[in-house]
């Protein structure tokens, strides 16, 4: 035997040993998690089972031998469990669930037959999938539109775009009405195929079926032509649907924002979101957050915080999410007086701030040497704020280790016990090391019998 055969058997002996468990180790597989619970079984011992048997599932090459030796009693619940736990396992999926229908007691439902068709469809199974399908057709049980919008996105993710339009045109002989979700999944293929006229035909005729678009539909056309350059066509679509009485969910100059962020157009999305706070108005905060992120992540944070002020000054009140963006950048940046501006507005419009929104403007004014103006600062946030945490408290230490203010950092640590928090073993080194070298022996052995007593 080749030593490349030798490990392949070894692994996979390995994976059988792991896999097969005795039987009393499934004696609650075959129930459900609310029947386990009446039977003295808890909850957690039947999630458990469930796994193992995903595990079996997923590694063992004998699985239909390993499951027949267990004592599993298959039901609709257990095999819907495995079936999605193992979605990424297509062909594994269809073992077990062949297995499964083999079993005296057990009929399988639309759930079952449904999730095995999308997971089959996912992994590219398609020669199985439409078996199934037929089988379940043969069963007497209906397809849903939502599996048959998750067959379409398979094919559209797989460049399959030919194959996608002939699901979408064989609906109706599976008795499947054509819904917006399923508009939405050929339109995403179409779009991914850059077959943008039959897009936006098919859009035109899903307007003319009485299928009203929703944001998605809108989306998805608006961000492809973004993504190829296509603004003009872009900005003449959502004005052509605004025409026809089909507006999108929010307006259509924020979904081109959004189109042109996610194509990485950041100029031009600035220079638009310029001309609409000119005109008077202000994008909405889904859009402007996105904006706002995509702006602090190129380092413009600058030009975050004027846009911050520009849509306030048009009526716009940015929400937590606003400030949880612009609050860090800054302050990473070393904008630590921009932070406070925008740290303070948000206070006075109701926001209380946390420790993941102050404790970068902290460290920022510990890093410029303003360790008096941190400290004051944390005092403030404890009282107005919510009350610091572990990290906030242990980032503090290591800041004032590092710039020389040894006694307040000994001072935060006795701080965070009597908060009913723990330190970490590094900063109590870091103090006892700052201590001794600057010959405060008494108040390092204090700090000894501090960590000891934890």
């Amino acid at each position: 035997m080749t030593p490349l055969l030798l490990r392949q058997f070894v692994k996979r002996r390995l994976l059988l040993s792991a896999a097969v468990l005795s039987p009393r180790d499934f004696s609650t597989a075959g129930l459900a998690p609310t029947a386990a619970a009446a039977g003295g079984t808890t909850k957690d011992e039947y999630f458990a089972a469930v796994q193992r048997v995903c595990n079996i599932v997923r590694h063992d090459f004998y699985q239909e031998r390993t499951l027949q030796r267990l004592a599993i009693r298959p039901n609709p619940e257990l095999v819907y469990r495995v079936l999605r736990a193992c979605s990424r396992s297509g062909v594994e999926s269809l073992r077990f669930f062949n297995w499964a229908h083999s079993q005296p007691g057990y009929d399988p439902t639309t759930t079952e037959y449904e999730q095995l068709i999308r997971t089959l469809g996912n992994t590219r199974q398609w020669d199985h999938m439409w078996k199934v399908a037929e089988r379940m057709r043969s069963a007497g049980l209906p397809i849903s539109s939502d599996t048959l919008s998750s067959v379409i996105s398979s094919y559209g993710d797989a460049g399959l775009v030919d194959r996608a339009v002939d699901v979408f045109n064989r609906m109706p002989r599976l008795g499947c009405l054509h819904t917006v979700t399923t508009y939405n999944a050929l339109l995403s293929a179409l779009c991914r195929g850059r077959n943008f006229r039959g897009a936006y035909s098919l859009v035109r005729r899903m307007v003319r079926r009485g299928v009203p678009p929703d944001k998605a539909t809108f989306g998805i056309l608006v961000n492809a032509w973004c993504a190829e350059g296509k603004f003009r066509e872009a900005l003449g679509f959502l004005e052509e649907m605004a025409a026809r009485g089909f507006r999108p969910p929010v307006r259509g100059r924020d979904l081109l924002v959004e189109g042109l962020l996610n194509a990485g157009f950041l100029e031009t999305a600035k220079g638009l979101v310029r001309r609409m706070t000119k005109e008077g108005v202000a994008p909405d905060l889904q859009t402007l957050n996105l904006l706002l992120e995509s702006l602090c992540n190129a380092g413009e944070v600058g030009f975050s915080v004027d846009l911050l002020g520009s849509v306030e000054a048009v009526g716009l009140q940015p929400d937590l999410e606003t400030y949880k963006i612009i609050v860090p950048a800054a302050a990473r940046t070393g904008r630590v007086e921009e932070a406070f501006r925008v740290l303070n507005r948000a206070m006075e419009v109701g926001h209380r701030p946390f420790p993941g929104l102050y404790a970068p403007v902290i460290k920022a004014l510990c890093k410029q040497g303003r360790f008096d103006d941190a400290f004051a600062f944390f005092n403030d946030m404890k009282a107005e704020g919510h009350p610091p945490n572990r990290p906030v408290y242990t980032m503090l230490v290591r800041m004032c280790c590092r710039g020389g203010r040894i006694l307040e950092a000994a001072n935060f640590l006795f701080e965070m016990v009597e908060r009913g928090l723990s330190p970490r073993g590094q900063s109590f080194e870091a103090v006892l090391d700052g201590l001794r070298n600057r010959g405060s022996y008494d108040l390092a052995k204090r700090v000894e019998q501090l960590e000891v007593s934890l």
